[in-house]
C-alpha cells in the first residue's frame, strides 16, 4: 500500500481532474529552510493548467452538490485519515515550513477542527420560508453554493489556512481549485489533496495546483471561478481584490496585521510578558495575528521590558527537525532581510535593542526593542518576524489612539486587572477580534474570523459563518396554479 504522503505521487507533477499529472509550468524543489537541503519537487502550474482546472472543477461541481450524506461523510472520512496520519504531517510541517514541533502538532489539531466542524454544515438547514403578500404564494429563500472556489494561501501555516477554505467550501457543495504559496506547496495543497484523494471525494471536485503569480492571476480572473478566496499580503491581496472585481465574482481576503497588545498598569506583569513571548516569537512570528505591537502602561513599562528580554533570552532558536528549540529559521533570505532592515532602521530613529537583533543564517534570535515610537518603522509596518515592538502610554485614551494608529485591523489583546475595564477598551478598538487577558493569536474553527481594514474584507472564516461565505441565497416561489394577471 503507498503511504499516503509518499513523495513519488506527486513528484513533478499537480493534481487536476484526471488525478496526478505532469504540469506545463515546469517543476520546482522544495527546499528545508533549516538546512536548503531538496524535500521533493512538484510540479509548476501554468495559465492554461489552471483554466484546465477550471474547466474541470466546474463540470464536476454539479454531481458533487446533489447529495449531502455523500458530502458530510467524505469530510469525515478526511478528518480520520488526518488523524491516523498525524504524525506524517506533523514531520513535513516542521521541514517545510520550519516549524517547531509543538506549533506543527497544534496546527494538525486545528486542521482536524476545520474538518470536523465542516463535516457538520451540510446537514444544517439551508433557508427559510418567508411570508408572502399574496395567498396561495409560498417563497422559499435558500443557499446553494456559489460554484467553483479559486483558493490561493500562504506558506506560514500552509495546512489549516487552506483547509479552512477547502474543507468548509466543499461541504457547501462547491469545487475547489487550490494553489498553495511554491514555498509550502505539500503541506499546503499536496497533502490535502492525499487526504481527499483517500476520503473518497470525486474526481475534479478539489484541484491543486501550485505556482507563482502568473497561474494565480489566471485562477482569479477565470471565467469558471464564482469565488476567490486569498489569504497573503494586503499587498498582494489589493490585486487579488482589483482583478476579482473586474469579473465581479465574490471575494474574501484575509490579509497581514499589525496586531497591538495592550498591557494596563493594573495587568500582572509576569503574566502579560508571557502573552507577549508567546505572541510575538510563536513560530518566528511568522503569523499574520502576530503581537506586532507591545503599548505598555509607562509605570511599569521597564519591568515589562525587562521580564520580556529575559523571556526572549531563554528561548533556543536552531533546526526544529534535529534540535529541541523554541524559534526555527524564517522562511527565506528575503523575509530575513525584511525583518533585520526594520530592527536596525527603527534602531537608527531611536529604538533600544534590548536583545536580539542578530541572526545565523536563517536564524533571527528573538528580539525586544524599547522606546519605540509612532513612525518608527517597528511601529508601523507587519514585520512578520520574531521581534517584539514595545511602545509606551500614559492612560486608556493614548493607549486606544495608539492601537488605533493602523490601517490594519486584523486582532488585538488587552491585559488587565479589570474585566470591565478591558471590555470598555475593547469596545474602541477597531479590529476584527480582541482578546482580554490573552494574547492576538487566537483563533478556533468554529468561532469567526476575519479582519477589518487592510486586514481584510471583512470576510468570516469559521462555523456557520462559512454559510455565508461559500452559498448564495437562492429565491424560489411556488403556487399551486398560475395566477391570471391583467394581460
Amino acid at each position: 500500500m503507498t503511504a499516503l504522503l509518499d513523495t513519488s505521487i506527486w513528484d513533478g507533477r499537480v493534481y487536476g481532474g484526471d488525478g496526478w499529472c505532469p504540469a506545463e509550468g515546469g517543476v520546482a524543489a522544495v527546499r528545508e529552510p533549516a538546512t536548503g537541503d531538496t524535500l521533493t519537487e512538484v510540479g509548476v502550474a501554468s495559465p492554461a493548467d489552471i483554466a484546465k482546472a477550471c474547466a474541470s472543477a466546474a463540470a464536476a461541481q454539479q454531481d458533487w452538490s446533489q447529495s449531502w450524506i455523500t458530502r458530510a461523510a467524505v469530510l469525515r472520512q478526511a478528518a480520520a485519515l488526518l488523524e491516523q496520519n498525524a504524525e506524517s504531517f506533523t514531520e513535513w510541517l516542521i521541514r517545510e515550513t520550519g516549524s517547531i514541533r509543538p506549533k506543527a502538532e497544534f496546527e494538525v489539531q486545528l486542521t482536524i477542527g476545520e474538518l470536523h466542524e465542516a463535516a457538520a454544515l451540510p446537514s444544517q438547514p439551508y433557508g427559510e420560508l418567508l411570508p408572502s403578500a399574496q395567498p396561495g404564494k409560498t417563497i422559499m429563500a435558500r443557499r446553494i453554493p456559489v460554484g467553483v472556489v479559486g483558493a490561493i494561501t500562504p506558506w506560514n501555516f500552509p495546512l489549516v489556512l487552506s483547509m479552512r477554505t477547502v474543507a468548509p467550501a466543499l461541504a457547501l457543495g462547491n469545487a475547489v481549485v487550490l494553489k498553495p504559496d511554491l514555498q509550502t506547496p505539500v503541506t499546503g495543497g499536496y497533502a490535502i489533496a492525499r487526504l481527499f484523494e483517500e476520503a473518497g471525494l470525486p474526481a475534479g471536485v478539489l484541484q491543486v495546483l501550485a505556482g507563482d503569480a502568473e497561474p494565480g492571476e489566471a485562477l482569479v480572473t477565470d471565467d469558471h471561478v464564482s469565488m476567490v478566496s486569498f489569504t497573503g499580503s494586503s499587498e498582494v491581496g489589493r490585486r487579488v481584490g482589483e482583478l476579482a472585481g473586474r469579473g465581479l465574482k465574490r471575494v474574501q481576503l484575509e490579509l497581514g496585521g499589525n496586531s497591538a497588545l495592550i498591557v494596563l498598569d493594573d495587568a500582572d506583569v509576569e503574566r502579560a510578558t508571557s502573552n507577549g513571548a508567546w505572541g510575538s516569537f510563536l513560530h518566528q512570528g511568522q503569523i499574520c495575528m502576530a503581537t506586532s505591537r507591545h503599548l505598555v502602561h509607562q509605570s511599569i513599562a521597564d519591568e515589562y521590558v525587562e521580564r520580556l528580554a529575559a523571556r526572549a533570552d531563554a528561548l533556543p532558536v536552531g533546526n526544529p527537525n534535529t534540535e529541541q528549540v523554541a524559534l526555527g529559521p524564517l522562511i527565506n533570505e528575503t523575509q530575513l532581510a525584511k525583518v533585520d532592515a526594520i530592527v536596525h532602521d527603527s534602531e537608527a530613529a531611536g529604538a533600544k535593542i534590548v536583545t536580539g537583533g542578530t541572526h545565523d543564517a536563517l536564524f533571527y534570535k528573538p528580539t525586544v526593542l524599547a522606546q519605540v515610537t509612532p513612525s518608527m518603522r517597528a511601529f508601523d509596518e507587519e514585520i512578520f518576524g520574531p521581534v517584539a515592538p514595545v511602545t509606551t502610554f500614559a492612560d486608556d485614551d493614548e493607549a486606544v489612539t495608539l492601537a488605533n494608529q493602523t490601517a490594519y485591523g486584523l486582532s488585538a489583546a488587552v491585559q488587565t486587572g479589570s474585566l470591565g475595564r478591558g471590555l470598555a477598551i475593547a469596545d474602541r478598538i477597531k479590529s476584527g477580534a480582541v482578546h482580554i487577558n490573552d494574547q492576538t493569536v487566537n483563533d478556533q474553527a468554529n468561532v469567526p474570523f476575519g479582519g477589518v481594514g487592510v486586514s481584510g474584507n471583512g470576510g468570516r472564516f469559521g462555523g456557520r459563518s462559512n454559510v455565508d461565505e461559500f452559498t448564495q441565497y437562492q429565491v424560489v416561489t411556488v403556487r399551486d396554479e398560475p395566477i391570471i394577471y391583467p394581460f
